[in-house]
């Protein structure tokens, strides 16, 4: 028996972020929501997703599994009353399904409470229903993680170079390397993961997650709530920001309020807005609904997978870029720039070429573009075509 997280019926709510990936995958605290659940769970975890996704995804033996919304945010009390559901119970609110224990083949499941035999009705639960609810939630993630991942644990010791504030909410993991920097965790808890390096100088407040073989630069300023995932590279100014994993953000420029995928590239200089010059609202646009969303006083820019910012590129207050984009173009680029762009002008990108590139790209950091991410990519572009 195992957990299956399936996606919403409108993972569109999440895109450019889940265009390439399912929910499951996506990261914010320390871990990804798949990592979260299996934390929680002690379950093996599996992916239920859109039908051009799934290859990215193993699909596990039929036989009786528990099914659980991706989008949900798990408590004890929630896991609890998951675990105890009866074989085709369910459990819904008024959102709809929220999970449900059931054999029915993989292929054939669908988020519908009317295919079980009861539906209890549960409190209304947390959901992920937008990209910058990312941002926004980070902070509470970070902290609930750290005490997830720690318990029970003891962290490496700290460097007598490393100048600390509030040490004991302070956790290193094995390999990771650090000398001459300061972690204040007197905001939040600060975690560094395996082999993941903070460089000289650098100053970070927590709350704030460093992944495996994460890299801070030189003289980096992090604010939290903060979270640069697994082979990321950070660096210049960065204030509670998601950055998911295998990103370069390495070069001075300020980044602040974002949320950005997997793969990406940010060129030196580069900065965004995060505040309107009225510090009026901040409207950001909603794949889910076809129109601007009000999201506050402060969002920056959220961006899809595989796509890169040139040198000293401008980013308008509350920007989308989507995925697979080659972003340049004189003064503040514009607020939603569309998958596979070149530039900043409307032109598409060829497709060929950008494959080439993303491939170039994750080379760089010895890995290699697949045929299954390939499929994802060009179902994406040919939609675009059409």
């Amino acid at each position: 028996m195992s957990l299956i997280l399936f996606d919403p019926t409108k993972r569109e709510s999440l895109f450019p972020l889940t265009t390439t990936k399912a929910f499951a995958s996506l990261r914010f605290g320390i871990l990804s929501i798949a990592e979260r659940w299996q934390w929680k769970t002690k379950q093996e975890i599996f992916v239920h997703t859109a039908p051009y996704l799934q290859p990215l995804y193993a699909v596990p033996a039929d036989g009786t599994h528990y099914w659980v919304n991706a989008a949900v945010m798990p408590d004890e009390a929630l896991m609890e009353r998951i675990m105890n559901l009866e074989t085709e119970h369910c459990l819904c609110d008024e959102h709809g399904l929220i999970a449900a224990k059931t054999n029915l083949p993989f292929a054939n499941f669908q988020p519908n409470a009317a295919l079980f035999q009861q539906c209890q009705h549960y409190q209304i639960v947390k959901r992920l229903q937008h990209p910058w609810e990312i941002m926004l939630w980070n902070d509470a993630m970070i902290r609930e993680d750290f005490k997830l991942v720690t318990k029970g644990r003891a962290s490496q010791a700290i460097s007598p170079t490393v100048n600390t504030l509030q040490q004991a909410d302070i956790f290193i993991e094995e390999g990771a390397r650090l000398e001459f920097c300061t972690l204040n965790s007197k905001t939040g808890p600060i975690y560094i993961g395996k082999d993941a390096e903070i460089m000289e100088g650098s100053s970070i407040r927590g709350p704030f997650s460093l992944g495996t073989n994460a890299l801070v630069k030189m003289n980096s300023r992090i604010y939290g709530a903060t979270t640069l995932g697994p082979g990321v590279l950070g660096g210049g100014e960065i204030k509670n920001s998601v950055i998911m994993g295998f990103t370069n953000k390495a070069h001075d420029g300020y980044l602040g309020d974002a949320v950005i995928g997997e793969w990406c590239n940010f060129g030196a200089g580069t900065t965004n807005s995060n505040v309107k010059n009225t510090a009026g609202d901040v409207k950001v646009w909603d794949y889910g609904t076809n129109s601007y969303q009000s999201v506050g006083q402060k969002c920056g820019l959220i961006m899809g997978d595989y796509s890169r910012i040139s040198i000293n590129s401008s980013i308008n207050t509350g920007s989308v870029i989507g995925v697979s984009c080659n972003v340049f173009g004189a003064g503040l680029l514009p607020t939603i720039i569309e998958d596979f762009s070149w530039g900043a002008s409307g032109n598409r990108y060829d497709f060929q070429k950008a494959l080439y590139a993303i491939d170039n790209w994750k080379k760089m950091k010895w890995s290699s573009l697949s045929e299954a991410e390939t499929s994802v990519l060009k179902v994406i572009f040919d939609k675009i075509q059409h």
